[in-house]
């Protein structure tokens, strides 16, 4: 039975480093080049597995033995059964993750394959906000925003060039000597279609320090 352990910004990281080992393989001359590169490429997508077992090391390792066009499109297929599939957000759950909104305006993720999904975000124009839902440590976690659009540039989750808006949202987290009317606002450039970003994120480490933050689990 194939137990799945690959994520979806894990997944995107190890489809970076093929694409990088297929070019440098097909345009550079120099073998010496081109074993580093596979080096290079085969120790960071083990590092991005910190957990797992010796039979999973070995299947992802098989990357430094790639050589045609065939054989990297044959290693990425055959993880496809690896990836985890998270489990699916209902609009109810929606409604309670944000329970201050009474007609929240969200998407039909009905047919979303959860695969692909390292996080769910939506746009809504009208009241100009913006929406993340993350599963954070076992849970699914809501976190909103003002939105402001902007033009191109570098989304701080993806860390890709892309149309981005300035997302702001305020912190939960309140020092202990606060007073009534204390807020922090904490704002980040990010990816206005979350589809896109889905397909770029390759780390979670900036995603889940920043809802941590507006959730009040750390003071910054």
């Amino acid at each position: 039975m194939v137990k799945p352990f690959i994520r979806n910004h894990q997944y995107n990281l190890i489809k970076k480093q093929v694409n990088l080992l297929q070019q440098t393989a097909n345009s550079v001359s120099d073998p010496k080049v081109v074993e580093s590169v596979r080096f290079s490429a085969q120790s960071k997508v083990v590092e991005a597995f910190p957990e797992i077992t010796e039979d999973h090391k070995q299947s992802l390792e098989k990357i430094a033995a790639l050589r045609t066009s065939e054989e990297f499109q044959h290693y990425l297929h055959a993880l496809k059964p690896y990836m985890v599939e998270i489990s699916q957000v209902t609009g109810k759950q929606l409604s309670k993750l944000f329970p201050k909104i009474k007609k929240l305006k969200a998407p039909d993720f009905t047919t979303t394959d959860y695969r692909y999904v390292t996080y769910l975000g939506w746009v809504d124009i009208a009241t100009n906000k913006m929406f993340i839902v993350y599963h954070l440590n076992g849970q699914w976690v809501g976190i909103e925003g003002r939105y402001t659009p902007s033009n191109k540039g570098v989304c701080f989750l993806c860390n890709r060039h892309e149309e981005v808006a300035l997302f702001t949202a305020v912190t939960k987290w309140k020092p202990a000597n606060a007073s009534p009317d204390y807020y922090k606002a904490i704002g980040n450039y990010m990816c206005v279609d979350s589809a896109v970003c889905n397909k770029n994120i390759t780390d979670v480490t900036a995603l889940e320090l920043f809802a941590q933050k507006v959730l009040g689990n750390r003071e910054s």
